[in-house]
């Protein structure tokens, strides 16, 4: 499935997933699952390593789940382990660049020519 295929759900996708993380500590559970690498962590790592546990983590996880910027698997019986749906955060980046200075050039042009 590729992210932001439609163009006119793309800004709807986007702004969802930015909502996602209008929250430091949702940010900040993001930004830990980046730094744990493709193989992600437990729900007992992740809670320790940023402090947000038990339900707040759940909720927090559930959120960003919904908005498509981690996968949750369970191996086993093992707790539910998570990690950052990589191609989910990239395509949210590219969002916010694909038309980077796409104006600029065109106000160079118009002065120039006026």
């Amino acid at each position: 499935m590729k992210i932001f295929d439609d163009p006119a759900l793309a800004l709807v996708e986007a702004a969802s997933a930015f909502a996602a993380l209008g929250s430091e500590q949702r940010l900040s559970v993001l930004r830990c699952l980046v730094r744990a690498g493709p193989d992600g962590l437990t729900i007992g790592e992740l809670g320790e390593r940023t402090g947000v546990t038990g339900s707040t983590l759940t909720h927090h996880m559930k959120i960003l789940n919904q908005a498509g910027l981690v996968d949750q698997a369970k191996e086993g019986r093992k707790i539910i382990c998570v990690a950052v749906a990589y191609d989910r955060a990239h395509a949210l980046s590219q969002f916010l660049l694909t038309e980077c200075c796409a104006d600029a050039a065109h106000a160079h042009e118009d002065h120039t020519h006026g």
